[in-house]
């Protein structure tokens, strides 16, 4: 009789040890075959397509626009990408180059038409640009060079603020559209870019 209890308590031991050990073995498994399959891209979002490479133009120590390389999140809405291309631009540089626009500019409203976008900012734009006609030209054309040269079929881009489309800035005047000025470009970055190309 004792051996028939001693019998039943191993039974009764070895048992749920047994199932315990299926149970983690299976979860075990489970966890390893979902850690080598490949993540799913989110819908509308195919892998590298995911994201997209601009241009932004900066500041260096003398007075020059500079390019630098950025990816951003691919979008379907133009104007979407545009207010997204100019928010990394005011978002300032990621090197060790200077940011033009004032940080965190605020924008109004950006529309696209025929080949000419408007941007439209709040006035604290002008108001947080450092003094100098020479502040004002690299704040004003690094926003509308990033423009022109990643929407290629842009031709000019008009900058008002507040609405007001005779803007005026201390030096410069805001009146009319403005087609982009690649030479306020460091004729040492422009030499080094013609060289890799």
């Amino acid at each position: 009789m004792a051996k028939h209890h001693r019998q039943r308590i191993g039974a009764d031991i070895i048992v749920p040890f047994i199932i315990l050990a299926l149970v983690f073995g299976g979860l075990l498994w489970q966890k390893y075959h979902e850690a080598k399959k490949l993540p799913e891209a989110p819908p509308g979002k195919q892998g590298p397509a995911a994201v997209q490479k601009v241009i932004l133009f900066f500041g260096d120590e003398e007075s020059h626009l500079i390019r630098e390389g950025r990816e951003i999140e691919t979008c379907d809405n133009r104007l979407q990408c545009l207010r997204s291309l100019l928010e990394e631009l005011f978002s300032g540089p990621v090197g060790d180059l200077t940011a033009t626009v004032p940080e965190w500019t605020a924008i109004n409203d950006v529309r696209i038409e025929d080949n000419m976008v408007t941007v439209d900012l709040e006035k604290d734009f002008a108001d947080a640009l450092a003094p100098g006609s020479s502040a004002e030209m690299l704040a004003v054309y690094a926003i509308v060079n990033t423009i022109c040269i990643n929407l290629p079929d842009i031709h000019k881009v008009k900058i008002n603020l507040d609405g007001n489309q005779k803007s005026l800035l201390r030096h410069l005047d805001l009146s009319d559209p403005l087609e982009p000025d690649y030479s306020l470009e460091s004729p040492t970055a422009a030499h080094r870019q013609q060289e890799t190309k």
